[in-house]
């Protein structure tokens, strides 16, 4: 491999790392979940999702005979 073609390849990672860097997310103090911590408070539709899913679950495990 010639010498200018390492090279121009060298600039070519370094030019899409800058890019990469610069378009990242910033870091912030809090984590995720304490920045989306009660985001849905007193939405209905959030209720309603959690209901449903909660009845989903439940209905996927299996009955429990209690008359043994």
């Amino acid at each position: 491999m010639a010498i200018t073609n390492l090279e121009e390849r060298v600039q070519a990672l370094e030019a899409e790392v800058a890019l990469l860097k610069r378009d990242r997310v910033p870091e912030t103090e809090l984590p995720w979940w304490k920045q989306v911590w009660g985001t849905f408070k007193d939405d209905e539709d959030y209720t309603e999702a959690m209901r449903l899913g909660r009845a989903y679950r439940e209905s996927l495990r299996p009955e429990i005979n209690e008359e043994a």
